[in-house]
């Protein structure tokens, strides 16, 4: 892809976002949009940004860790630093969600265990209704 820009509105179609997300992202100096008057015109570098920090997010990297992440792009050992720090952050994510992932399974086999409880007390209660009648 050339180094052409894209204006907020083909941003937002190409990435399924909001305006304000990137204005959001813009504040949060994630992102650094040419301004041209008052239309921000993104580059290829937003692009690659805007992808990384939406699926860093949608990973669960908080917006702090995906700044420091970026930031290490520019230290001159061919981008090394950044992918072993991502690599580092990324085992703990997944460690993370693997743990919720299992306590999750754990409440779901608990609750499907209460349910079959309640319905069997269920029809016992409607069993002893019926024998009443």
């Amino acid at each position: 892809m050339s180094e052409k820009t894209m204006t907020i509105r083909e941003m937002c179609d190409a990435f399924d976002v909001t305006p304000r997300t990137l204005r959001f992202y813009e504040a949060k100096e994630l992102l650094f949009p040419v301004r041209n008057g008052q239309k921000r015109l993104f580059t290829r570098r937003d692009r690659a940004r805007l992808k990384l920090i939406l699926r860093g997010k949608r990973f669960g990297f908080s917006l702090e860790e995906i700044r420091q992440l970026l930031d290490l792009y520019h230290m001159g050992d061919q981008q090394q630093t950044q992918f072993t720090r991502t690599y580092e952050i990324a085992k703990d994510r997944l460690a993370d969600m693997v743990r919720q992932r299992d306590e999750l399974n754990e409440a779901i086999t608990d609750l499907e265990n209460q349910l079959k409880w309640g319905e069997k007390m269920i029809a016992s209660m409607n069993q002893t209704k019926k024998a009443a009648e």
